[in-house]
């Protein structure tokens, strides 16, 4: 029999602010392009297609799921979309759990378990995260929708 669960959240590929806010600002641009344009008929209706097909995609991609974060008993689980591995973080090697912001820049890119500088980083949206390190001195930074709500079920798995 399969225990339950202690969290679950999923991360969504389009749901950013700072990318949605720059998909809008271009198909903006190209609907008053197409606008401006009006009485050249074939210029124009290319550029109401992009500005329709632009936002077709942002809103196929808020329900695009990139990964989902899943605390059971000291283990943290990372699945992510069709052809990712599972990312498993085994609680007990962890010796720090933090709550931070996740980057100091505007807009980031989404990434999946991405290795750079002795850190792997998940993250989707948002501005914060939960950095985990392990014995070993490797920072795990898994961003976060609901970081008190990730930190009290890590501690919580973590502890059982």
């Amino acid at each position: 029999m399969e225990e339950k669960p202690i969290y679950v959240e999923n991360q969504y590929l389009g749901r950013d602010r700072g990318w949605v806010s720059v998909r809008l600002v271009l198909a903006l641009f190209c609907f008053i392009a197409y606008y401006i344009n009006i009485e050249r008929e074939s210029e124009s209706q290319l550029f109401l297609l992009v500005g329709s097909a632009i936002i077709f995609v942002s809103i196929v991609m808020m329900y695009m799921l990139q990964y989902r974060i899943t605390v059971e008993d000291n283990s943290l689980k990372l699945s992510g979309l069709w052809t990712t591995r599972l990312v498993k973080i085994d609680l007990n090697s962890i010796v720090k759990v933090e709550r931070k912001p996740y980057s100091n820049f505007f807009i980031n890119n989404p990434v999946y378990n991405l290795h750079q500088k002795g850190r792997i980083k998940f993250y989707a949206g948002g501005k914060d995260a939960i950095w985990l390190t392990d014995r070993d001195g490797l920072a795990y930074i898994i961003g976060t929708q609901r970081q008190v709500e990730l930190q009290q079920a890590i501690l919580k798995a973590k502890g059982k």
